[in-house]
């Protein structure tokens, strides 16, 4: 699948790392070293703009090697871009760790996933089907 892009940072176009990955990874557009104190957050630029076809969205999701050796996440995971949305992508980083953490130009912050979605449309019942998990949630199918 093709997508227009605009690419006004410094660095070259998100690619995947794998014949198998998912996922691209973003990059820190930024001219000088940002730092996160404990559990402060910052919107960073990518300096990437892009085009998605109707009934895709691009989702941006934290890298496991920053959440798990860093505590660094991206706040509202998965972050959501519509396929109508021509602005920067930014991602809204936050330090969950408890020391400072400082993101530097060109570094890899997020990843971006690009994934087709559906449209609904409510059919407003007064009953739904019942099931055999019914309305349990939050741990009600066990460890």
């Amino acid at each position: 699948m093709q997508v227009k892009i605009v690419n006004k940072s410094a660095f070259p176009l998100p690619q995947y790392a794998t014949a198998l990955s998912a996922g691209m990874d973003l990059k820190a557009n930024i001219e000088e070293p940002v730092t996160l104190g404990i559990l402060e957050r910052a919107m960073i630029p990518t300096g990437l703009f892009i085009e998605l076809p109707e009934g895709f969205e691009a989702q941006i999701r934290p890298r496991s090697g920053l959440a798990a050796k860093h505590g660094l996440s991206v706040l509202n995971s998965p972050g959501t871009i519509d396929a109508d949305y021509r602005g920067e992508i930014k991602v809204i980083l936050v330090n969950l760790s408890n020391e400072p953490f400082t993101v530097n130009p060109g570094e890899r912050i997020a990843q971006m996933v690009v994934a087709r979605h559906e449209k609904v449309e409510w059919q407003k019942v007064d009953e739904l089907e019942e099931t055999q998990r019914g309305a349990g949630g939050f741990g009600s199918t066990g460890k």
